[in-house]
């Protein structure tokens, strides 16, 4: 776990990274690194140096996943720059975010066509990323395999010590000392009994000291700025229906609390009935 004297130490950006490849190598103690090649791992997890952001570095809205997916990691320095983000998901993520009330005016025909847009902007309302901006992984020793995705990953990761220490060296880095127009964090994710919520919370406890409480179970604030994790946009089965309120299941009311908070956030012009 990164202890005091350490996150002291961390230089925090006086904003947000501007859209492109993030030069960071904090979590390789000093060591030189290649872009999407250098690695650091410990016991069953590892880390990939390959820090990117998308969008406006002065924004509004930040929206973080946890960290690359298997989609997005592994062929970057090949890819283009606007088609890594949530490659293969922007349409869930259109939906997760129009149901926040963040798309005004868009039919949901075109919110993956939207959400291409928003990445793609360097000098608009949000800026994209990911809690930790290097690809996290897991070896999987069935497949023998390593994987940036399954059940429990987000949680399991930052309850370890070297994931904490990783994720809260990257929020200190980019999230410590946000832009004065940044008013809101949509956080993809929730964890097996929104044990991510609350892993998530003492990261930014640590990362940006002040007084930091829970809005609903789904949302924290530290009067500055306010938190909303909502569901994965690679959740599966009816997860996300669920949460969209879409089946009348329980787990809309998730997704009813995460509205609540981007109107404690933006104010009552956010939700767009």
């Amino acid at each position: 776990m990164a202890d005091q004297e350490t996150n002291q130490d961390i230089p925090a950006m006086p904003c947000l990274p501007s859209h492109g490849r993030v030069d960071c190598k904090l979590c390789f103690e000093g060591k030189p690194v290649v872009f999407d090649t250098t690695k650091r791992s410990q016991g069953d997890w590892r880390i990939t140096n390959n820090p990117l952001a998308w969008g406006s570095s002065s924004p509004n809205i930040v929206v973080l996943g946890f960290s690359k997916g298997p989609r997005q990691a592994g062929s970057l320095a090949s890819t283009a720059h606007d088609v890594i983000a949530f490659k293969g998901s922007r349409g869930n993520v259109a939906k997760i975010l129009a149901h926040l009330g963040l798309l005004p005016g868009v039919p949901m025909e075109r919110g993956s066509k939207a959400v291409d847009e928003l990445i793609a902007d360097p000098s608009g309302r949000f800026h994209f990323g990911s809690l930790v901006r290097c690809t996290v992984e897991r070896f999987d020793r069935k497949s023998g395999r390593w994987k940036g995705s399954g059940g429990g990953m987000l949680d399991q990761f930052v309850a370890l010590p070297f994931g904490h220490d990783v994720a809260t060296r990257c929020a200190i880095r980019f999230l410590s000392s946000l832009p004065e127009a940044t008013k809101l964090i949509v956080m993809f994710g929730l964890g097996t009994g929104l044990n991510y919520v609350d892993a998530a919370m003492r990261i930014f406890r640590l990362s940006r000291p002040g007084k930091w409480r829970k809005l609903n179970d789904v949302s924290y604030t530290d009067g500055r700025v306010v938190v909303v994790h909502v569901e994965h946009f690679a959740a599966q089965g009816a997860l996300i229906p669920d949460w969209l309120g879409l089946t009348g299941k329980p787990r809309a009311r998730l997704g009813r609390l995460a509205q609540e908070s981007v109107l404690a956030a933006l104010g009552r012009g956010a939700l767009i009935p």
